[in-house]
């Protein structure tokens, strides 16, 4: 984990995109997309977290974005760029590429307009998110294993098709409308001392800044990124850009991040934290637990700012956004019991024991005593016990806390061998 502030340029990332003139987006573009999208997006709420507020030493606010209609902030973005057309675009219609998000909000907005949408995706992108893309009427094309290769696609489809591309984050109108969510928070908690913002390809970011800056200056903006995507952070340090693998946090997994948005982070001096997936997979637990929502990975990176760096945030009020809540539930089914085995709630232990009659009695009492509640058994005795004479048993426990956990596991040890898996 790491914080990242403003530096060089944007090394090979910035080479690869479009070369067009980088454009500042003012606070008055972002009150005008507010009052351009009103009506076709919710305002949500914007309220304190006491659980995590006592956790972190901080007083934090969440924006419930998620509860957007796609389950996102992107519509704010895609619902302004959408409203901008001119006639002539919305006759040929619009092309974007995406993991999700931004997919789902440029194919609700053109229904609502009445446009042809074309949503190119990574071939892997989670199932729930392709299929909601296409519930909203879009053609959905999924090409290439990341969101370069997508882009590539959409780029060639806007050519040869005359179709108008939506960029997801470098376009100052999708900027804008990004913004109009950091306007929200500030409206309804205007004395915020910090702004953690998730960071893909940073039009988020990028509007929020411009928001902050004028409607409270003293606010320090934060963009998040994960470890294995930080190209951001790599692009403020003057690093070459190195990014790639597997993460949780698929809707910032960003390679060619935006020049413009770049542009505002270099001007407004924005510091990038980088965060690991440990973090982000807690976050995910933590939302769910105490605030009762659901998060998917890009969505709490924000709350995993705080968590990886809460000597920043102590004693401050810091706003956070829950920004999308596309989790494919399998994915979030596996998250959570990875929390619950690491906060030690969940206890796997493999026993090693006599192979004589009352030893299973001998497991479940000690356990039951103790007020474990035992989740799984596999008992083995041919081919895994190291003897003839012994048997193995395989056990899940569910504890209290790690205290608990603990305590169960001594009173174990006490009988028979035992390790944790």
């Amino acid at each position: 984990m790491r914080p990242a502030g403003g530096g060089a340029g944007a090394g090979g990332a910035a080479a690869r995109q479009n070369k067009r003139a980088c454009t500042m987006i003012s606070f008055e573009d972002v009150l005008a997309a507010s009052k351009r999208i009103e009506g076709s997006i919710l305002r949500t709420p914007f309220l304190r977290a006491d659980g995590l507020s006592r956790l972190t030493g901080a007083e934090i606010y969440i924006k419930y974005d998620h509860l957007q209609a796609t389950g996102a902030f992107k519509e704010r973005g895609a619902a302004n760029r959408i409203a901008l057309l001119s006639p002539a675009e919305r006759k040929a219609g619009v092309v974007a590429m995406s993991a999700g998000n931004h997919a789902q909000a440029v194919a609700r907005h053109a229904k609502l307009a009445g446009i042809k949408a074309t949503i190119v995706m990574p071939k892997h992108t989670p199932a729930t998110k392709v299929t909601r893309t296409a519930s909203w009427g879009a053609q959905v094309v999924l090409h290439g294993d990341t969101l370069a290769e997508a882009a590539a696609e959409a780029r060639r489809l806007e050519s040869e098709d005359g179709l108008f591309f939506i960029h997801p984050y470098d376009d100052p109108a999708v900027m804008a409308g990004q913004g109009t969510m950091a306007l929200e928070m500030f409206q309804q908690v205007p004395d915020l001392d910090a702004l953690l913002v998730a960071t893909g390809g940073g039009g988020l970011v990028a509007g929020s800044a411009v928001v902050a800056r004028h409607m409270r200056p003293d606010c320090k903006v934060y963009g998040v990124e994960v470890e294995n995507y930080a190209a951001f952070a790599q692009a403020l340090a003057g690093e070459p850009i190195r990014v790639g693998g597997p993460t949780i946090a698929e809707g910032i997994a960003v390679r060619d991040i935006g020049l413009q948005p770049l542009d505002v982070l270099k001007q407004f001096d924005i510091p990038v934290l980088v965060v690991s997936e440990h973090e982000v997979e807690r976050s995910i637990g933590l939302l769910v637990e105490s605030c009762k929502q659901v998060a998917e990975g890009a969505g709490a990176t924000g709350l995993a700012g705080v968590l990886s760096f809460p000597e920043l945030f102590r004693g401050k009020k810091v706003g956070i956004s829950i920004c999308g809540a596309n989790i494919d539930s399998r994915i979030l089914a596996n998250t959570l019991m990875r929390c619950l085995l690491r906060d030690g709630r969940l206890l796997r232990l493999v026993i090693e024991m006599p192979d004589r009659p009352g030893m299973l009695a001998e497991v479940s009492t000690r356990i039951g005593a103790l007020g474990g509640n035992i989740l799984e058994v596999a008992h083995h005795r041919l081919f895994s016990s190291p003897s003839v004479q012994d048997a193995q048993l395989e056990i899940m426990i569910e504890a209290r806390d790690a205290n608990h956990g603990a305590t169960i596991e001594a009173s174990l040890a006490e009988v028979f061998t035992l390790r944790r898996v």
